[in-house]
């Protein structure tokens, strides 16, 4: 330490205070007097005002005793050490005072060898804990400084699937991560990045990849009022992560991407997948939504016009394979197999999944009711509804809100 120890002395006899000075090798321990009191509630004013890094406590002392003042330093002055001033007869007494942690005991008639002993014995763990204080400071700068490196690492970890879950918990608190369990996992591919085209030099990719992730987030926050509930990392393939408490509206992903094209003149694809309650099987949930993006970047353009086309009339409760298929020009037969070939679904289970999707966003983000909500996702009876989320979900629609 650079600076000295700062020393109170509280004793109610002015000759023991005068004493104790006149006897301490000041300069030698690298001390220096903070002053003196001659009752308990003097003694812990000073102690408070000069930050006392030492106080010589006599135990009987008017207005607050010795114990009553070590009490109140130790939780005023946690840092503090206290050392004991007692008589042979007060030794019981003193011995309270154990479970406050003194540094050390002083007998009278004070022996000036045995303070200073005393003293140097504190000033030596004074040190230590001094030295111990500025290596944590320099450890925590240095964790602050790559923060984000270290949850970058740590996510990608997380969706290697090398993690037990209380590991994950352990590093979600340290690295001050949401607690809370994960509704959804959504991925953003910029195609450049898969394709293997650069158009860019790596620095404007950066840039752009950063950009994209600022602007996604800042769409995610707005959806739920500010409260961005988020971790998002990198991973290894150039995809953005995010893993979020409350999954998003498939409009909201149209935003975020009609927002990039419009702000940064470029495109970029999206996935997502549902979790259940598990964070240390999130990583499949993570592998899911990035096979969407895989499977949606080999569609012929016949079956992105019949996904999109899905997407906008899956509330018609009468909506068919044949009804697309004469929409789109083509045999009801031959749409069903290339759906089927290319999306790993058939037809009718991609508009089941469609109107589930939509399900689950009005679940989470409104008020409606469970009557309203089979409307919206184009079935004709809250039953039949109930019904088939029950079959997809495990859970009914009512018991899917609660959670």
């Amino acid at each position: 330490m650079n600076g000295k120890w700062k020393v109170v002395i509280a004793d109610d006899e002015v000759i023991i205070r005068e004493g104790i000075h006149s006897v301490i090798q000041w300069d030698e321990l690298n001390l220096v007097p903070a002053g003196e009191a001659e009752d308990g509630q003097e003694a812990l004013e000073l102690a408070l005002a000069q930050s006392a890094d030492i106080v010589l406590v006599d135990l009987s002392m008017p207005i607050m005793n010795g114990l009553t003042l070590i009490r109140h330093i130790r939780e005023k002055l946690p840092a503090c050490k206290m050392v004991i001033i007692t008589g042979h007869d007060e030794f019981a007494y003193a011995q309270e005072a154990i479970k406050f942690e003194v540094a050390g005991y002083i007998l009278k008639p004070i022996n000036p060898d045995n303070l200073n002993q005393v003293l140097a014995s504190v000033i030596a763990k004074l040190d230590n804990d001094y030295t111990q204080k500025k290596l944590l400071q320099s450890a925590s700068r240095q964790i602050e400084k790559h923060i984000d490196l270290l949850r970058d690492r740590f996510c990608l970890e997380w969706m290697s699937g090398e993690l037990s879950l209380d590991e994950i918990r352990e590093q979600l608190l340290f690295l001050d991560l949401p607690q809370s369990s994960l509704s959804a996992v959504c991925v953003i591919l910029w195609p450049e990045l898969a394709s293997g085209e650069m158009l860019y030099s790596q620095r404007d990719r950066q840039l752009l990849l950063f950009a994209i992730e600022n602007i996604a987030l800042e769409c995610f926050a707005q959806e739920r009022n500010g409260e961005e509930g988020c971790i998002h990392f990198r991973d290894y393939d150039g995809y953005l992560v995010f893993m979020l408490q409350h999954a998003p509206s498939a409009k909201l992903l149209e935003h975020i991407k009609q927002s990039v094209q419009s702000f940064l003149n470029i495109r970029i694809h999206s996935g997502l997948a549902y979790n259940g309650e598990d964070m240390d099987g999130i990583h499949f949930v993570y592998q899911q939504a990035k096979a969407s993006i895989q499977r949606e970047l080999k569609l012929s353009p016949l079956i992105k016009q019949a996904k999109e086309w899905i997407a906008a009339n899956h509330k018609d409760q009468r909506l068919s394979l044949e009804q697309a298929a004469r929409v789109l020009n083509v045999s009801p037969v031959y749409l069903s197999r290339l759906f089927k070939q290319e999306t790993g679904r058939s037809f009718i289970g991609h508009l089941t999944y469609t109107r589930m999707k939509t399900a689950i966003e009005l679940l989470q983000g409104s008020d409606m009711t469970i009557q309203e909500i089979s409307q919206q996702a184009g079935y004709e009876t809250q039953h039949y509804f109930s019904t088939a989320f029950k079959k997809i979900t495990g859970m009914s629609p009512i018991q899917y809100r609660k959670r």
